[in-house]
């Protein structure tokens, strides 16, 4: 077996995932992704321990668990991105940032609810000029 097949193929689905994660917005679309890099490193893993003829076969021991801890990563993932998408009505990562916690809103946004001096006016009442 030629080594460079599973090299090329692991080397295109990497890149896929790559791509997938740097140019999607869609949470639900990144995890995919990262799953697709995941299952290039397991290829990889694979294809050396067969051409390497490991006794042990090690790497095949190092894609059982890549296996096990990218399932865990997807439940743990999927299950995070369920309740974000519950709480605020989308899983859009630009739009996540402001879930950590001390986040102040910023006064420079274009539809920030602020008034003078950057200071947020309160829902019922109006905006006190002097």
């Amino acid at each position: 077996m030629h080594l460079a097949y599973p090299a090329v193929l692991a080397a295109l689905l990497f890149c896929t995932g790559l791509y997938g994660v740097l140019a999607r917005r869609n949470a639900i679309l990144v995890l995919m992704s990262v799953e697709l890099m995941l299952n290039a490193v397991n290829l990889n893993l694979v294809a050396f321990d067969v051409w390497l003829r490991d006794a042990l076969h090690a790497g095949q021991a190092l894609t059982l668990f890549t296996i096990a801890i990218a399932a865990a990563e997807i439940g743990i993932g999927l299950a995070i991105v369920l309740m974000v998408y519950r709480n605020r009505g989308t899983s859009d990562v630009d739009r996540l940032r402001d879930t950590a916690e001390g986040h102040e809103p910023d006064p420079n946004a274009p539809n920030a609810p602020n008034g003078q001096n950057g200071r947020p006016v309160p829902n019922n009442q109006s905006e006190v000029t002097a």
